[in-house]
């Protein structure tokens, strides 16, 4: 079986379509297809079925996807440790992290980081989704609760704070809050479905769980661009908000949340250097970031 017509196939399913998986692949739309009807005739079974949207999986293909994404993962994770020489700090490292700590956080990190070590790659992966160490999606990830799973290990660097932040311009256009409860009226810049510190309002009583939304988007990053552009009262990180001079934090005594912050990585990795590396360098630099604190009114 060729693992090239088996990668063909994941990146369809994955894509959605012929023409996107081979956009993914780098390849021309017709390779695509010739790998995939190779891989049919391999198996003897039909893995797509033609239909108005495009390619639409078959059974048998919805049942070997697992097994193929498994593969890419290995392949991917086979073609990183091979990347490195056995002792140097070089060679490709995945890091996951959230689109906010990936996108707002960690750049600086990795541009000292490539400085210090340039025969050193870095593969970042900004999701929201917890890759899985495990499957080795990421050599390291960082994440905002301790690995749940044998054969992982972790380091804590310590809580990163949320609190509640407004424009000025805001503020000095509707007028500026004297209470907690004239927040609460003014409507808030929310998620449109729970997350982890909408639950801890609701847990803690907080009178913010209950406040109405203003504007809504499941998007972190969105969400940060909408407090800075002035639309409304919102939660953000109480140490990315302190870059912005145009951002202040209201009431921290009664709004205020944290977010354990976890380096992780596979048991088998944690003494490769490269992989030593990179967790030394996340750790210092997330530890600066979370000794940072905002401006406060």
């Amino acid at each position: 079986m060729n693992w090239d017509d088996i990668q063909a196939f994941h990146m369809v399913l994955r894509e959605g379509s012929l023409s996107a998986g081979a956009r993914a692949l780098g390849l021309a739309q017709p390779t695509v297809r010739h790998r995939i009807e190779a891989l049919e005739r391999e198996l003897d079974t039909a893995l797509f079925t033609r239909s108005p949207t495009g390619l639409a999986p078959t059974d048998a293909a919805l049942m070997l996807a697992n097994y193929a994404e498994s593969m890419v993962h290995a392949a991917d994770a086979f073609r990183r440790t091979a990347s490195g020489a056995a002792g140097g700090i070089e060679g490709i490292v995945r890091i996951s992290a959230s689109e906010v700590i990936a996108i707002e956080v960690l750049p600086p990190l990795i541009a000292r980081l490539r400085s210090a070590y340039p025969r050193l790659v870095i593969a970042l992966s900004p999701s929201n989704r917890n890759e899985d160490v495990l499957r080795r999606e990421a050599d390291v990830a960082v994440r905002m609760s301790p690995p749940a799973q044998d054969g992982l290990v972790a380091r804590r660097i310590g809580s990163i704070a949320i609190g509640l932040h407004a424009q000025r311009d805001y503020l000095d256009r509707i007028g500026w809050p004297v209470t907690l409860d004239e927040v609460v009226e003014a409507g808030l810049i929310g998620l449109e479905h729970d997350d982890a510190v909408l639950k801890a309002m609701r847990a803690a009583g907080s009178p913010l769980a209950d406040a109405r939304t203003i504007f809504r988007c499941d998007n972190h990053l969105a969400h940060l661009a909408a407090i800075r552009a002035g639309v409304g009262y919102g939660l953000c990180q109480v140490q990315l908000a302190s870059r912005d001079r145009t951002l202040v934090r209201l009431y921290p005594d009664a709004v205020h949340f944290d977010l354990e912050t976890w380096i992780v990585t596979h048991e088998d990795l944690r003494k490769v250097p490269r992989i030593r590396a990179v967790m030394d360098a996340l750790a210092a630099g997330l530890s600066a970031y979370i000794a940072t604190r905002g401006v406060a009114l």
